[in-house]
């Protein structure tokens, strides 16, 4: 789908024991050529996002950082535009910035937060995703949409990589992988998670002809785009056979 843009693999790590064994591990994934060390955005046991990729980017030189995917409404867009410029910034241009329009219901069960339509969340995200490459841009802007309202905001600092970090979005809906299409640079395909909790159901979303079915949405939503977009997936189960 993206000519013949070679592979490259990363890491999903949730948590450490301390300083020096978060270090550590950053470090042996750098040594094995491991591309990046993403995290996740959840309430459970985990890390910290933010701190964490910085702390990894301090402790490593060449390993790329990002977050698979900071969940769009825990934070305004305003201050995940400027945690990133700056995680971009100190890392002198590694980031990824991953962003997703949420999916795990626990999370927002446990903090008090509306769970909103699978529809609401990705139209949400989709202003967020607007607001961010303004704020990105540099100089000053304003944004009118349904959910956020911006006046006169100067995009800063600016992120090192240009016209910005590359942009991850990513899900299992026909919804989500066309804004994904037509916006992100790295597209991640996924279990659908419109149930907001993981079940059994999930595997068959993951299967082959499923994913054909969602690489067709892809290719709908990305028009002249389809072959800039690096395509993404999560392993999660492999099935080592004598073949």
């Amino acid at each position: 789908m993206a000519g013949h843009r070679a592979f490259r693999f990363d890491v999903q790590e949730h948590r450490a024991h301390s300083a020096n064994n978060w270090r550590d591990k950053v470090r042996a994934l750098e040594s094995m050529a491991y591309s990046a060390v993403y995290l996740p955005d959840h309430f459970g046991d985990q890390m910290g996002p933010v701190a964490a990729l910085m702390a990894a980017a301090d402790a490593t030189t060449t390993l790329r950082i990002g977050s698979l995917v900071f969940d769009n409404d825990y934070r305004h867009p305003v201050v995940l535009a400027k945690e990133a410029a700056t995680l971009d910034l100190l890392s002198d241009g590694r980031l990824d910035l991953g962003i997703g329009a949420g999916w795990m219901v626990s999370d927002y069960e446990q903090a008090g937060i509306p769970f909103d339509s699978p529809g609401t969340r990705i139209e949400r995200l989709a202003e967020a995703v607007t607001i961010i490459k303004k704020f990105f841009a540099g100089g000053e802007f304003s944004f009118q949409g349904k959910h956020y309202s911006i006046n006169g905001l100067e995009g800063a600092p600016s992120p090192v990589q240009k016209p910005h970090p590359p942009l991850l979005l990513g899900g299992g809906g026909r919804k989500m992988l066309h804004l994904a299409a037509r916006e992100a640079d790295i597209v991640h395909v996924n279990y659908k998670l419109s149930e907001g909790r993981i079940n059994p159901k999930l595997v068959q979303t993951g299967m082959a002809d499923a994913t054909d079915e969602k690489l067709g949405w892809i290719r709908e939503a990305a028009g002249d785009r389809l072959e800039s977009i690096e395509l993404g997936f999560t392993v999660f189960f492999a099935n080592v056979t004598d073949d």
